[in-house]
């Protein structure tokens, strides 16, 4: 065969190639096939993913069978937290036991909910964009058409347990106003010691402490709150009774409310002794695989002993405030007991109730949060200063608000 023959020959060859499928390609789904065009990345995070390579998982496995073209869109299944549990029962159960299932629970009991722009709630532009990683039942699903829980820390559509295990997994949610831990873990030296050196199992990280051996659970001793109940400490118990009186926990005589039943089905505080208990020692525990247990509980008990200082201060505004109800100078809204609701968060309708709920909701959560995330700064300036401040502010508009009221009735 001569060299023009030859050239010729690996041509027609070469033609025939492009137009046949590869090894993969033939052993590919029609979902594949057609989303290779429609969504290549998603194809491709999959494909990359470990469920992709390991060619026993297909799309169908997840998102059903109905949808085939591209005129029954509407037909295709959306995973939910039951899909994965069909392969990671553990995780699943982990999951379902711990804070982060109960998170549609806790904010959709907010008061002012229902009065949100519904992007902001079912849109999940807001709150329920991170409160996503909570059960939704079948209705709010459907008001919310995207988001699955598992899909909040292992990212659609490659669900890398690589990804997930990363500090930064967690830093959508868990930062900014109400609880930066992003900001408080990475500039504390736990978070330095990462940053400089990588995930060398030096320093710890959130799934460290908190996901430890990946357990799915993700609890604290605390809660969200920062409340437990009983409370041996009598001077603490007396502030803990106001501000649970502030979220309107208890009622204005110390009763329990329907809200009760809420902070207990969001698991947002501990309410009895053995389950605080238990959440301390597996820290203790945690801790002590680089510290000594003494140095981990003295730190801790620190910490708790941060939560009562801010809880003196919390006290003393919410009582500030109570006391402009119980004199009439601000008129409680119809159907509400005559006191200040701190879970109205920035729908309050007075500025002082204003600086109540930042100083709740802000300052009081980064000095005690601060105190656990070892930020000695955060405490100090991001949280107990600015606390006194709003002590301050509240008292002084509580002076002025009463002269004015006085001035009125003459």
């Amino acid at each position: 065969m001569n060299r023009k023959s030859g050239m010729l020959c690996l041509g027609v060859v070469a033609s025939l190639l492009a137009f046949m499928p590869s090894p993969a390609a033939s052993g590919e789904s029609a979902c594949i096939g057609c989303h290779r065009k429609v969504t290549p990345n998603v194809v491709k995070d999959f494909l990359d993913g470990a469920m992709g390579k390991s060619g026993q998982v297909d799309c169908a496995d997840c998102h059903g069978s109905a949808h085939q073209s591209s005129t029954d869109v509407s037909k295709v299944q959306l995973p939910t937290e039951k899909t994965c549990q069909k392969c990671h029962s553990t995780q699943y159960d982990q999951y379902m036991a711990g804070k982060h299932a109960a998170g549609w629970v806790a904010m959709s009991a907010m008061p002012t909910n229902g009065i949100q722009p519904h992007p902001f709630i079912q849109g999940l532009k807001g709150c329920g964009g991170c409160h996503k990683v909570g059960v939704r039942d079948a209705a709010t699903k459907a008001q919310g058409h995207y988001g699955s829980p598992c899909d909040s820390c292992h990212t659609r559509h490659k669900f890398s347990k690589a990804e997930a295990n990363r500090p930064e997994a967690c830093r959508t949610c868990h930062m900014g106003f109400d609880h930066p831990q992003w900001e408080m873990w990475s500039s504390s030296k736990h978070g330095v010691i990462y940053q400089a050196e990588g995930d060398t199992g030096r320093a710890p990280k959130c799934q460290t402490c908190h996901m430890e051996n990946g357990d799915h659970r993700v609890m604290t001793a605390w809660g969200f709150l920062a409340l437990r109940l009983p409370e041996d400490d009598p001077e603490w118990m007396g502030y803990r009774v106001t501000i649970l009186k502030g979220l309107q926990v208890l009622d204005m005589n110390g009763k329990p409310t329907a809200r009760l039943d809420v902070v207990k089905a969001g698991k947002v505080a501990r309410l009895d002794k053995a389950s605080w208990q238990a959440e301390r020692d597996r820290m203790i525990k945690v801790c002590s695989q680089c510290h000594s247990t003494a140095y981990a509980k003295t730190n801790l008990a620190n910490a708790d002993a941060m939560i009562k200082e801010a809880d003196k201060l919390m006290a003393e505004a919410i009582e500030t405030v109570a006391g402009l109800y119980r004199k009439g100078i601000i008129k409680p809204q119809k159907g509400k007991p005559p006191y200040p609701d701190l879970l109205t968060f920035y729908d309050s309708m007075t500025p002082v109730e204003q600086t109540l709920y930042v100083m709740f909701l802000e300052h009081r959560m980064r000095a005690f949060q601060g105190a656990f995330h070892m930020n000695p700064d955060y405490v100090t300036w991001y949280g107990l200063a600015e606390m006194k401040k709003d002590l301050v502010e509240i008292k002084s508009d509580a002076a002025q608000m009463t002269r004015e009221a006085v001035v009125r009735k003459k």
